[in-house]
């Protein structure tokens, strides 16, 4: 995720768009700028067009459209953003699971500096693999630095359930040693109930996109929009119709640009959440709050 200075207008006024969805945007630019220039030249030149002809009406019906598109891309826009901030809260939620389920075995296991181990590297490795698993990484760490053979993660693609699992049968296992009181266990089992529930809610928003009739449905809407507003406008502003088009263009296509890079907070792209950061930053914390 790009960090910036929200009140830096300079900055933010200047800096280009870096993303792959805005570089898409200049050809498309460049594109409707053509298409304008051809029609404004054959109405003006070729056709020469009296100022009463009744393409001027087009203008009418561009301000019915105009108000009934923004109201989409702002309803577009909203929901791709509800997307993106409710995966960022699921991952707020992860890592304070992630603390408290260190701060309950570090107190439980105060002495036992082998299950303090196993918790030390099992409670961050189910963020690590969290976040190669929404991304759909096919790459798969091996733990060579953790001796304990429950750590020994199969072949199995779905990995963070792997994870949990192998919490799940380590720490009943120390309750069945009685090293663990069943109301201790029951502590420890809220915080990994939790872990699934965080992979859930995120599979749901990586595996149920907008859908496909509303998101077509906006694009033509836009590209008809933009390709009749040429027609009118050449009566009244001539050549000058180029850049006024270009840039209601800019303005709708950015918005739905926007829209669709935001939608999926977890493929890794340049304003995505930035969930290996989160990774580290929970692998750091569960290490200084068990003292290891």
């Amino acid at each position: 995720m790009r960090v910036y200075n929200p009140k830096d207008w300079i900055s933010l006024l200047l800096r280009p768009h870096q993303s792959s969805s805005f570089r898409l945007m200049f050809w498309l630019i460049l594109i409707v700028c053509l298409f304008t220039l051809i029609v404004v030249y054959i109405e003006q030149d070729v056709l020469k067009l009296p100022l009463d002809h009744p393409l001027k009406n087009v203008l009418a019906l561009q301000s019915f459209l105009g108000f009934a598109i923004s109201i989409l891309l702002v309803f577009r826009t909203n929901t791709a953003y509800d997307r993106w901030w409710e995966g960022r809260k699921l991952w707020g939620s992860l890592v304070n699971s992630s603390r408290n389920l260190a701060i309950k075995v570090g107190s439980i296991f105060s002495d036992n500096h082998e299950a303090l181990n196993f918790y030390k590297e099992s409670i961050p490795l189910f963020a690590h693999h969290l976040h190669l698993h929404l991304k759909k990484e096919k790459t798969r760490l091996m733990l060579d630095e953790v001796n304990h053979p429950m750590l020994e993660l199969g072949d199995s693609k779905h990995l963070p359930n792997q994870v949990s699992k192998i919490i799940f049968q380590r720490t009943y296992e120390f309750y069945k040693q009685g090293q663990l009181s069943i109301d201790e266990l029951r502590l420890i089992l809220q915080e990994l109930t939790n872990f699934v529930d965080v992979c859930g809610a995120c599979e749901r928003i990586k595996n149920t996109p907008i859908p496909y009739s509303y998101s077509a449905f906006i694009k033509k809407v836009v590209f008809f929009y933009i390709a009749t507003m040429p027609f009118g406008l050449s009566f009244t502003l001539g050549y000058w119709s180029i850049p006024i088009v270009s840039l209601v263009f800019y303005v709708m296509l950015g918005m739905e640009l926007v829209a669709e890079e935001i939608e999926d907070p977890f493929s890794g792209d340049e304003n995505d959440i930035p969930m290996d950061k989160i990774a580290e930053n929970i692998k750091k914390h569960v290490a200084e709050i068990l003292n290891l």
